[in-house]
This record gives C-alpha cells, structure tokens and sequence, in this order.
C-alpha cells in the first residue's frame, strides 16, 4: 500500500488488497487476452504468442490462492458487436486452461454491441452474480467500454497486479525520470500521436522520431518525400513541434523503395536504395538508413531513461527492418531505465531476444500513450470511484482524452 503515496498514479486507486475478503467469492477480472492467431488449414486456430495470457496469471493465481472463484473477460479482434467465428475464445480458452484451469472465460465481449457502446444493462449482465472486480487490462484502459469502466460502478473493484505493474513503470516517466530522458516515437500514423508527442516534448531531452510518421515530420521541414507516407493535414502541426524549441531528432538518411514496387512480408521485387533525407519522386521511403540508426543509438546510449514506442520501419518487410533492429538493440544496450510499449516494438524485441535486456515491456501501445498526454485513462478514474477505493472519486486527470 505504500505505493499509494509514492506514485501519483496509484493515489486513490484500490488494489488487490482493498477487496474484501475473497473466500468463497465470484471475482470478474478483465484481462486483455487479445492474442494473435494463427490459423490452422483443417484444424481450429492456435495463439501464436501467449504473453498477455501469461502476463495475467499473477493475478488470477493470486485470487485463486485466495479461495475466489475467478472467472475472465476479454474482447479478441474486432467483431464489430456481433458473433463472428474468426474471433472466437476457443483457442485462447484453451491456452489458459493449460495455464490455469481453475479460470472460466467467458466469450468474446465484442460479440455484444453492448461494450464498445458502455451499454448500462450490458454491464449489469456481465456483473450479475459476481462479489467483486478486477481490472487487469491495461492494454484497454483507455477505451470507456462497458467492461472497463462499468463494473466498478456496480462493485468492489481493484486493480490488478499487472495493471499496477504497468502503472508503477509508467509513473516513472510521469514522476522524476533520471535524465536524459529520451523517447523514440515511431510507428504509420501521425495523426494518432500528435497528443502525445507535444506533452512528451515538455517531459523529455530529446525526442527521436522515425518510422511513416517521420515523413511529415520531414516534410514539414521542407524535405522532399517523393511516394512516402504522409499527413498533408499535420503538416502544420508538425512544423509547430519542430519550431517549439525542443530538441526533435528527425532522419538523416532513409531507405526506400522505387516507384509502384510492393512491400510486405512475401515480397522481393523492385529496387532498394539507402538515400538522403530528400527523397526521389516516386520512391517511398520505409525504413530510416544506417547512418540515422547510429545517431539515434548514440543518442539512446547516453539517455538516463528511454521510452520506445513504434517501430522505425516496414520491419515485417526483411529489406527495411535494420532501422528497427538497431533502435531495439540501442534500447537493449542503454544502461539507464527502459521501457518498450507497443506491440510491434514488443514483438521487434522479443524476435531479437532483448526481452530480458529491457527494464519493462509494457502490454499497451495505445494506453501508454494516452497515459503519458493526459496523465489517466477512463479506467483507473473508474476504479477510483468504487465503494473500496481508498479515496472515493479522486482522479488526477490533467485533462479529458477525446475518447
């Protein structure tokens, strides 16, 4: 309980031990069991990566141990509120029952409307005949779905032992990060970490960009992109953040790939070069170049703190996985506090084998974001204001994420 005091993000939040006493109780934890899926000619499809299911089970166990029946919730893909056989729990019911058969899963949440609407009598349904509840999905936080921020609503809520792992991490970079801090931001889409990137630049030393959003970044300092991605609309707002007097570390060099060539995992055609930050009409660029992943180590190696998320290139495609490969190596290397947050840096990282190598791989891209811009997410203010919170309806929201 001492954390409370000690990190921001856990004043006011009840934790495992603020439930009451657990014997013989029916405990609903909502976990993110949103695994990959492999599918299987013939047969039913099999999880390819198990990591978030193993993430959970010292919170299940721990219930368990307590003498709580447990039983788990969890959305998979995107069914789009109606049953759909694609999405089915089947193989991830029976991947944790080989991990921990003591736990029932219910079906896929999204199969009903109900959760992504946070629909009040879905919430009544999935709670009905249940003492108590956890939240363990951290990866999900921040989407105010009937299971997230429902519940607590209705019962004793917790936080879960992952959930408060994430957010002991996390608080870190919240808190007094040991400087330099410095966080490396890549991944397709501008537009979806504009947020973030603005409140980060006023937390850190040095912000390192790179993967398709770069190349707005890059064209907002006058670059010339040839076919690259870019965000014509954030242009502007891009050329903000590169005049605001924060120090924003952009590619020097790129690798790209000729006009009206394909890219992607099966693909070899057409050809590639490593060229400057000015880019040939026509040509798209995919990965940053070698002489950008050695400023960017350089600057990762002297770095007190490191945050990572996205990837630096088309890393699935081999041809333009090398600016990925030497950012997750960089972060591997650096001496100070790291943490991974993502999926596609979490897997970078675990098909390197650097997973022990890095302080702390976090289980949510998206969560982790909005975590750093606004300071909460929907979930935790939820579990603040249950009955067992230790301080009821306390939140400590810098502002409301447009969600």
């Amino acid at each position: 309980m001492g954390d409370h005091e000690q990190n921001p993000l856990l004043e006011g939040l009840p934790l495992l031990a603020d439930l009451p006493v657990l014997e013989g109780s029916s405990v609903l934890v909502r976990v993110d069991f949103n695994v990959p899926l492999r599918p299987c000619a013939g047969e039913a499809p099999t999880v390819v990566d198990d990591f978030r299911i193993r993430a959970a089970l010292p919170t299940l166990e721990y219930l368990i141990e307590r003498g709580a029946h447990v039983t788990a919730c969890t959305h998979l893909g995107r069914p789009k509120g109606a049953p759909d056989e694609r999405w089915e729990l089947g193989p991830v019911r029976q991947e944790l029952t080989q991990l921990a058969p003591q736990v029932e899963l219910l079906e896929n949440l999204r199969f009903d409307p109900g959760e992504e609407r946070n629909d009040q009598a879905f919430v009544k349904k999935l709670v009905n005949g249940h003492d108590a509840y956890v939240n363990d999905a951290f990866g999900v936080s921040h989407r105010r779905h009937a299971s997230v921020v429902g519940p607590p609503t209705l019962l004793p809520s917790a936080a879960g032992l992952l959930l408060q792992r994430e957010l002991e991490a996390l608080g870190r970079l919240l808190g007094t990060p040991t400087r330099p801090f410095v966080a490396v931001v890549g991944g397709a889409k501008v537009a979806d970490k504009l947020g973030v990137l603005k409140a980060l630049l006023h937390q850190v030393d040095a912000l390192v960009v790179g993967g398709g959003m770069a190349f707005t970044f890059l064209a907002a300092a006058g670059h010339d992109v040839g076919g690259s991605m870019v965000d014509p609309d954030r242009i502007g707002e891009c050329a903000e953040l590169l005049g605001s007097g924060g120090r924003i570390l952009l590619p020097t060099d790129i690798v790209a790939l000729e006009p009206g060539a394909d890219f992607g995992c099966d693909c070899v055609d057409g050809e590639v070069r490593t060229i400057g930050a000015d880019i040939p009409e026509g040509w798209q660029g995919l990965d940053i170049g070698p002489e950008t992943v050695t400023t960017y180590a350089r600057e990762i190696a002297s770095a007190g703190t490191v945050l990572w998320n996205g990837p630096m290139g088309v890393f699935e495609d081999s041809r333009f996985s090398a600016g990925t490969a030497g950012v997750a190596r960089a972060v591997a290397d650096c001496p100070g506090y790291t943490v991974v947050g993502g999926g596609d840096s979490a897997a970078a990282v675990d098909e390197l084998d650097l997973t022990d190598r890095i302080s702390f791989i976090s289980t949510g891209g998206g969560a982790s974001l909005e975590l750093l811009e606004y300071g909460d997410l929907p979930g935790l203010s939820a579990l603040r204001g249950a009955v067992n919170a230790p301080v009821a309806g306390h939140g400590a929201r810098r502002d409301e994420p447009p969600r």
